[in-house]
This record gives structure tokens, C-alpha cells and sequence, in this order.
């Protein structure tokens, strides 16, 4: 299943790299697409949109 998020503070490569590693502990499988500069975030999981976003979160993002 495909999730969005908008993902507010994500500013360099190390903030891109942090959510896209945090969504793959998540769910290894994972295919995360990041555009930094809108924000936008896809990914492709068979994990609940809930353990996504709490992931995001427990790096310390927002999650719109």
C-alpha cells in the first residue's frame, strides 16, 4: 500500500536520511521516495500508516 505524509523540518540530507532509515526499521521492504523541499514523502509498505508516521515522529518531524 502507498502512504503520503508531509513531513514539516526536514532541512539537509542528514534530516532525508534520518526518515528514510527510520522507515526502514520499520519495514525493511519498504521504497521510500523523499522530495526535501516540498516536504512530500511516499512510501510503499505493507506497514500501518500509524507505525510510518510514529517512526517519522520519533525522529523528531512533524508529521502534517
Amino acid at each position: 500500500m502507498e502512504h503520503q505524509f508531509n513531513v514539516q523540518g526536514m532541512t539537509c540530507g542528514h534530516c532525508e536520511k534520518a526518515v528514510r532509515q527510520a522507515l526502514l526499521a520499520t519495514d525493511p521492504d519498504a521504497h521510500v521516495q523523499i522530495d526535501r523541499s516540498t516536504g512530500d514523502v511516499r512510501v510503499q509498505s505493507t506497514a500501518t500508516r500509524d507505525a510510518l508516521a510514529g517512526a517519522i515522529r520519533a525522529e523528531g518531524y512533524t508529521v502534517a
